[in-house]
């Protein structure tokens, strides 16, 4: 288990306050740059992109150069794509849209060595390509990371029994996903979807269970807000988001000036 790592695992089971970055487009100055603050982790999002497995694997290089963590969320919970994330030396995998503990079971399998779960032996640059094979399969079970997304009211109805599993280190609350499934697609506000995070935030308080979000339009008044209502960690918006909301101001002020 490297130190980095080790750090992550201890904030997430004891619940300390934990933030995140999230990358949403391949190139390694992003990495890098957000590798540079005191960031917990970083997330490479290949769920809603087009980042590859190779690309993620130097995404993950790159922020462990800076000794931060990287947790890549793949598009599915197949272990075609859990793999050779793994095997690529990710740190541990946030998953999407887990929603039973049968699917929670499933991510411990895949994730585990025997005999706790199924993963399968490789060499590869988890394993330092061979120079750390021995360490590296004797602490993972121990060391890695799993964290489950709750996106769905199926998922909020069913949390008792997803976070019973006792192998998860956190679970992350998908407001779009959640407003969806509640028929107020990207409502995140309606209080239908903040009944529902709460149900979330709350369990996860009574296990003792690291609960997160991401929050786009990042500054002290949101985050905070995040904090007050019980989340514990925070993605701190994500390169996508950072240049979205920076486009959108621009082009206000462009038009502001055109006009006068």
């Amino acid at each position: 288990m490297n130190s980095s790592q080790a750090s992550l695992k201890n904030k997430l089971r004891s619940r300390s306050l934990i933030f995140g970055g999230w990358i949403s487009f391949y190139h390694p100055s992003i990495a890098e740059i957000f590798s540079r603050i005191s960031v917990d982790f970083i997330a490479i999002d290949m769920e809603h992109t087009t980042i590859s497995l190779e690309q993620a694997q130097r995404i993950i290089a790159s922020t462990q150069s800076n000794n931060i963590p990287c947790l890549p969320r793949p598009v599915s919970s197949s272990n075609d794509i859990t793999k050779p994330l793994l095997d690529s030396g990710a740190d541990g995998i946030i998953y999407p849209l887990i929603s039973s503990i049968d699917e929670v079971n499933h991510l411990v399998s895949i994730n585990k060595f025997p005999p706790l779960g199924k993963r399968t032996y490789g060499v590869n640059r988890a394993h330092s390509y061979g120079f750390d094979f021995d360490n590296y399969i004797s602490n993972w079970n121990d060391s890695s990371i799993i964290i489950a997304q709750i996106e769905s009211i199926d998922a909020v109805n069913n949390i008792d029994s997803i976070l019973s599993s006792g192998h998860l280190d956190g679970v992350m609350v998908g407001p779009y996903d959640i407003s969806g499934s509640l028929g107020v697609p990207g409502q995140t506000q309606h209080p239908d979807v903040s009944r529902a995070s709460k149900i979330v935030i709350n369990a996860c308080k009574d296990r003792g269970i690291s609960c997160g979000t991401q929050i786009a339009d990042c500054n002290s008044n949101t985050v905070s807000k995040a904090i007050d209502a019980g989340y514990n960690f925070v993605i701190l918006s994500s390169d996508l988001f950072v240049l979205w909301n920076w486009s959108a101001s621009m082009n206000s002020l462009i038009s502001s000036l055109k006009v006068s």
